[in-house]
């Protein structure tokens, strides 16, 4: 008797796609019609490029603009692209095109992919998540090229003003600024107004999740129809707004004027959301104003957006779960809804990756490098997120740091509990239940 062929699971999928995707656009990378000087960058550095691209990350060891050549940056922008979607959603955007029909695995699989409800309805979302990427893109493009044409001509501006655009809006951080000065991002832009603005909406646009936005498409501005996860999302994000705004604009930078200020908080609160963009120099922050950035980073975007980072629900959860334990309360609910208990589970699980591979990372860079930890742990925080803000030391780490910061964009992207799910053989559910007993807690 023939033994049945295993089928990958949704989780396996998922990591060999992005895994295969990285290798291709490492291989493209490598070629010498990819660099500006053939032969002068090696695979290794081709390799942290592309995962940084397709994990749309941002962190970088070659300035972007000065290194590759239009073949090379159409290849990262590509990347970033692909891997700001997801490459399930891509594959399932093919299908459509190819009029192919969509079974039940793949519509369960961008499920998973998207984090959306449910399976029925899958493929509307996904036409839907096509027109709010591609409308974004698009406008985000027209506000950003009146900038960039002035300072880089026409051809080259409206160029620039896409790239930056898809960057921004899959919160990849990738800029194409090093012509001026090398890895200076935005900082040219600080008082731009239409300019920050626009990378301001593209970043909070894709960070709150397509789940959200198909509420919004739905039930308008009937709030109470929306779903706990949305209501959650928006919840957190304006305080993840507010909050952090009041003290970059009170207690850094500065020297500035009011209105120079006002820009550059307000940049500096919503992009290190997994963005990775900058308008100011971040090395001139305080210890304060750095553990206000890694505190950003590790909470990041929405689930089911282009954002990383353990997510607004994540935080969300585990601060409901709180407050329902201090006020002695049975259930787990919020807005008047009581959430289900794996999910609290999930959450305090994810929690406790991120932060053990956060410090994990920091303490082996720190260790292998001889340096302090605040710019360690920066950096370890802008990789497992999925950020891409540095302090400036990426491009002068050795190859083992730069393979634990690889390693952490791919986790942070792709997912902790997925990857974890697809190493793992999947466990027949146990017949019978363990006995109870109490554990002193506190």
């Amino acid at each position: 008797m023939k033994r049945a062929k295993k089928r990958l699971s949704h989780f396996q999928i998922i990591v060999f796609g992005f895994l295969l995707l990285i290798l291709l656009g490492a291989g493209l990378l490598a070629l010498p019609i990819a660099s500006k000087t053939p032969g002068s960058v090696f695979f290794f550095d081709a390799l942290f490029t592309s995962v940084s691209a397709t994990c749309v990350t941002g962190l970088v060891v070659r300035d972007t603009a000065t290194t590759w050549t239009v073949f090379g940056k159409i290849v990262v922008i590509t990347l970033i692209q692909i891997g700001g979607l997801g490459v399930v959603t891509v594959s399932l955007i093919f299908s459509m095109i190819l009029n192919r029909k969509i079974g039940l695995f793949q519509r369960s699989m961008m499920q998973e992919s998207i984090s959306a409800s449910q399976v029925g309805g899958i493929v509307k979302l996904t036409r839907f998540i096509l027109k709010i990427v591609f409308l974004s893109e698009f406008l985000g493009a027209c506000l950003l090229a009146p900038a960039f044409i002035r300072d880089f001509g026409i051809g080259k501006g409206i160029a620039y003003s896409l790239f930056h655009s898809v960057s921004a809006f899959c919160n990849a951080g990738f800029d194409l600024m090093g012509e001026q000065a090398p890895f200076s991002s935005l900082t040219a832009y600080r008082t731009d107004i239409l300019v920050n603005l626009t990378m301001i909406a593209l970043i909070l646009v894709s960070g709150i999740g397509f789940s959200t936005w198909n509420d919004l498409r739905v039930h308008r501005l009937k709030i109470r129809r929306y779903s706990l996860q949305s209501k959650i999302v928006l919840s957190i994000s304006l305080v993840l707004i507010i909050l952090p705004f009041f003290y970059f604009f009170f207690a850094e930078n500065a020297g500035m004027r009011t209105g120079e200020r006002f820009l550059a908080a307000l940049f500096q609160t919503i992009s290190p959301r997994t963005a990775g963009f900058n308008t100011t120099d971040l090395n001139d922050l305080s210890d304060a104003g750095i553990a206000v950035n890694i505190l950003l980073m590790l909470i990041g975007g929405s689930s089911g957006s282009t954002a990383g980072g353990m997510k607004m629900t994540t935080i969300g959860v585990i601060l409901i779960a709180a407050f329902s334990v201090f006020r002695q309360r049975k259930e787990i609910s919020a807005f008047g809804r009581r959430i289900d208990p794996d999910a609290v589970l999930k959450a305090f699980a994810v929690f406790v990756m991120y932060l053990s591979l956060f410090l994990l990372g920091a303490i082996l860079i720190s260790r292998i490098e001889a340096l302090p930890m605040r710019p360690c742990l920066f950096e370890s925080a802008s990789a497992i997120a999925t950020v891409g803000l540095t302090l400036g030391i990426t491009p002068e780490l050795h190859a083992a740091s730069k393979i634990i910061l690889m390693l952490m964009m791919f986790i942070g992207r792709v997912g902790g509990l997925t990857v974890i799910f697809a190493a793992l053989r999947e466990n027949k559910p146990n017949e019978g239940r363990s006995p109870v007993e109490n554990v002193s807690i506190g």
